[in-house]
């Protein structure tokens, strides 16, 4: 699916719209539950998301070099400015910036692969929050289709290593991508296990799913 840098921009306004319709009604219990990303709590995930949004563009250029463009460490540093955050302060955060404006303030707004960073990131965040509350949600397929097209190239992903020799068929959507044995399912699941959640490999089934499953037990 070929979509344009202006329908991306808006395919991940969308997306944080929806995040957002879910954090509004999230109770105290569940916004201190534990997410997919390791040691991190729901809050810790909206406010990660968050953690880019307001930053000053030479503040976020300064915060990479320093990293050595390391995302793990700048988004550990991003997590720290919001550690006092409440619910309610990262819910009007949100509500102020259903349009991403971190990334590409800083690198140059009219990039479009900084709209298709923005929309994979809010997409695997908010299954990250709705998988272990017991949530789930159908995502548009016209949605979920750039977010899986992109989750396959995109550094951050590593994405390589566990797809290599494989053929991934979406079941519910009109998707596949790669050569070999088939690992067929939801295309939610199908992009969960390409960004690295072995929980979404149990979505799955085929003659390659126990290859995709071994190399994300790694």
């Amino acid at each position: 699916m070929q979509v344009g840098p202006l329908s991306v921009k808006s395919l991940a306004r969308q997306e944080r719209s929806s995040l957002l319709d879910l954090v509004q009604g999230l109770s105290p219990e569940q916004w201190a539950a534990p997410s997919l990303c390791e040691n991190w709590t729901v809050r810790d995930v909206v406010a990660h998301h968050l953690s880019y949004d307001e930053l000053p563009a030479a503040t976020m250029v300064a915060r990479f070099t320093r990293n050595l463009f390391r995302f793990d460490r700048t988004n550990e540093q991003g997590l720290g400015d919001l550690a006092d955050a409440t619910p309610d302060h990262l819910v009007a955060l949100l509500s102020r910036h259903l349009t991403p404006s971190g990334l590409p303030r800083a690198f140059g707004s009219r990039i479009a692969l900084l709209d298709r960073i923005a929309l994979l990131d809010c997409m695997v965040h908010h299954q990250d929050i709705r998988r272990p509350l017991g949530l789930p949600r159908t995502i548009p397929a016209e949605r979920l289709i750039p977010a899986i097209d992109f989750a396959l190239l995109a550094p951050p992903i590593h994405a390589h290593h566990r797809i290599t020799g494989l053929r991934l068929v979406a079941e519910d959507m009109t998707w596949a991508s790669g050569r070999g044995p088939e690992v067929t399912g939801p295309g939610e699941a199908l992009l969960m296990a390409v960004a690295g959640r072995g929980v979404a490999v149990d979505d799955l089934s085929g003659p390659g799913v126990d290859v995709l499953r071994s190399r994300l037990n790694r």
